[in-house]
């Protein structure tokens, strides 16, 4: 009988211990609230990519707020932040001239924002939206805050 030593148990749970895990804050569809460096949204296998290493198709939620995307010219970039009626996303703002609007389709529930964009020049586009951080008051007595929960990502064409 052969006799296994512990070196080979260590390998095995070293070996174990790297399969399945991951880094950064990919929402595990390779699209929106993935992160590298600086919290840019790096494509990966199932984001599709230009030559340039910018995506050409992402999509967004409020879990990317304050990432950078790089969107590649001809590229499509749609969003969605689910809001609740008693505290209602507004409508997405954008400022800059590299992304048009485009049709994103309907929204279903009261409260949320949805937008969708295409990359047709070069240059830097901020997307914005804000929010209510607390619900208003419903009966007289009640607690209400002046709080707002803002949401920006900026999105570069090269």
């Amino acid at each position: 009988m052969r006799r296994t030593t512990p070196i080979a148990f260590a390998a095995a749970a070293l070996l174990l211990a790297g399969c399945g895990s991951q880094s950064g804050g990919d929402n595990g569809n390779g699209t929106g609230s993935g992160s590298g460096d600086n919290g840019k949204v790096s494509p990966s296998a199932s984001a599709p990519s230009s030559g340039s290493g910018c995506v050409t198709h992402v999509e967004l939620t409020a879990a990317d707020n304050g990432r950078t995307v790089c969107l590649a010219k001809g590229g499509e970039l749609r969003l969605t932040l689910d809001g609740t009626k008693s505290r209602p996303w507004k409508p997405v703002a954008a400022s800059g001239t590299a992304l048009k609007a485009i049709n994103a389709g309907f929204v279903l529930q009261p409260g949320d924002a949805s937008a969708a964009y295409q990359a047709v020049a070069a240059g830097k586009t901020e997307l914005t939206s804000s929010r209510p951080l607390c619900a208003e008051p419903t009966a007289p007595g009640q607690v209400s805050c002046k709080g707002i929960e803002e949401w920006k990502v900026t999105v570069t064409v090269p």
